[in-house]
């Protein structure tokens, strides 16, 4: 066992347990976005990030251990500045038509930023030019995505159907169908659970409630 303290709450945990989880065992919050216990723990939007006693570096509080005396300050000002800063960077990347997307109210990203009090727009947008096709039942919306993985990892360990893969590289990066298929022609089984595990509105099923009221 290990213990640590947490924003001033001392926790014992098993050996190996994420800064995460432990706050998690005391009733201490930290933002995520991109993390999903068992499936997901890569640290990639740094929205979970927490300040270590001792270390210069913020810790992506989803992948980082506890150590035996470690004291953690969750919501420090150096945590939340970065945090804050991480999604405002994100949103900069991301179609913000929270009015009209089918999350609203659902989403994991608005929901982070209304607790950052992220009120504006620090960073000049920088959203995809691709469109999806709408002809397929599964709709991906390019100027949502986050780029959170959750979509390839859901889709390679538990589907295994190895639809979604990164493309490109640095700034230029993005989730798209691997080998650069079309969906139609992927091996998507249509199975929905990468719409599921998406934390916006990046993918979505078609919706064809209009066409089937005009056929009744």
């Amino acid at each position: 066992m290990v213990n640590c303290t947490i924003d001033g709450k001392k926790v014992c945990v098993p050996e190996h347990t994420t800064i995460l989880e432990a706050a998690k065992e005391i009733g201490v919050y930290i933002p995520t976005l991109c993390y999903f216990k068992g499936l997901n723990e890569i640290g990639a939007c740094r929205v979970c990030v927490v300040e270590v006693e001792g270390d210069q570096r913020l810790h992506a509080a989803c992948n980082s251990p506890v150590l035996e005396g470690m004291v953690v300050h969750t919501n420090s000002k150096k945590a939340r500045e970065a945090r804050k800063c991480n999604v405002e960077l994100i949103l900069s990347q991301h179609n913000v038509t929270c009015t009209t997307c089918v999350r609203s109210g659902n989403c994991a990203l608005q929901h982070v930023a209304n607790d950052l009090n992220i009120m504006g727009e620090s960073f000049p947008k920088d959203l995809p030019k691709q469109k999806g096709s709408k002809s397929f039942p599964l709709i991906r919306e390019y100027d949502k995505c986050i780029k959170c993985m959750r979509c390839i990892q859901v889709c390679d360990k538990i589907q295994a159907t190895h639809v979604w893969d990164v493309i490109n590289s640095g700034g230029k990066s993005t989730v798209d169908v691997r080998d650069f298929y079309r969906l139609e022609d992927s091996p998507c089984s249509l199975c929905g659970q990468c719409i599921t595990h998406c934390p916006v509105g990046a993918l979505r099923e078609r919706d064809d409630t209009d066409k089937v009221l005009d056929a009744l």
